[in-house]
């Protein structure tokens, strides 16, 4: 076992397969994965991994490019062909012409091979930077997916937090004996209409009822206005929409007493004065 994880720690297996091995090379890599299966495996594992690194670091050419290299390609080959007929072989030439163009011929010397370590270090180095990239890749795939459950579990907080503080409002208004709460019934307009208001004069504050609001949905030219009657004289305490379910209670603007309440529909943002017409509920003290 020592020995096959030497021998695949030399680099061999990337160099196969690259294609930069010799025969025998070759061969006796093909002879090991035969043999040994955690070979093959390697193998396998290194031709995924080389094809991942390829098409995640692939570049599609720019067409100028492909046009470029095109043309160039039907120049060199007119050249070629313009070349052939300026110069047809004679068939008249002789032998000693022949000699003359062999005695021109100059034999470049031959290189030595270098020693394989480059093409192993080569290898292994890319192998390195393949394994690296997929690591790096998976790492950062489990980063975000943290991320995105840390950002889930933050809106989930705030929004428990902020169910909290409405049900603590809602306690409040309830467990305050200073609130007193008044039921307000539809008109003729809309007799099934119902709104409860709760109002302390010790603190001013007005709240309404929204999660038991019974009352036509309003349309989005509307919203619905809440009036006190101070001294028989309307005082605006606000507006609000029927299909408001971020939160069961609203608070209204502050008001030290009142002898009634009444809502109308009114044109988005409120009006200065009641729509009489358009009374939906009312309720007296």
């Amino acid at each position: 076992m020592e020995d096959l994880k030497a021998y695949i720690e030399t680099g061999i297996l990337e160099l196969y397969v690259l294609g930069d091995v010799t025969p025998d090379e070759k061969r006796q890599v093909e002879e090991m994965a035969s043999k040994h299966p955690e070979i093959k495996a390697e193998l396998d594992g290194i031709e995924r991994s080389m094809e991942l690194y390829a098409k995640e670091n692939a570049v599609e050419p720019s067409e100028n490019l492909r046009s470029r290299v095109l043309g160039s390609l039907l120049t060199n080959l007119g050249d070629d062909r313009n070349f052939s007929k300026a110069h047809p072989q004679k068939d008249n030439e002789t032998d000693d012409e022949d000699e003359d163009n062999e005695d021109n011929i100059v034999t470049l010397p031959v290189q030595k091979k270098e020693s394989g370590f480059y093409k192993y270090a080569f290898a292994a180095s890319l192998a390195l930077l393949v394994a690296s990239t997929i690591a790096l890749v998976n790492v950062y795939s489990k980063l975000q997916a943290s991320n995105e459950q840390l950002v889930a579990l933050q809106a989930d907080k705030q929004h428990f937090a902020n169910q909290v503080k409405l049900m603590d409002g809602e306690l409040t208004v309830y467990r305050d004996t200073t609130y007193k709460l008044l039921r307000l019934k539809g008109t003729a307009k809309t007799p099934e209409s119902v709104l409860t208001v709760a109002f302390s004069p010790v603190h001013k504050k007005v709240v309404i009822d929204l999660a038991n609001m019974k009352m036509p949905v309003n349309d989005k030219a509307h919203q619905y206005q809440l009036w006190a009657l101070v001294g028989g004289k309307p005082v605006d305490l606000g507006v609000f929409d029927s299909g408001d379910t971020l939160t069961n209670i609203k608070e209204m603007r502050s008001l030290a007493s009142a002898d009634a309440f009444a809502v109308t529909l009114e044109p988005r943002g409120g009006s200065v004065n009641p729509t009489m017409d358009q009374m939906m509920v009312i309720g007296k003290f």
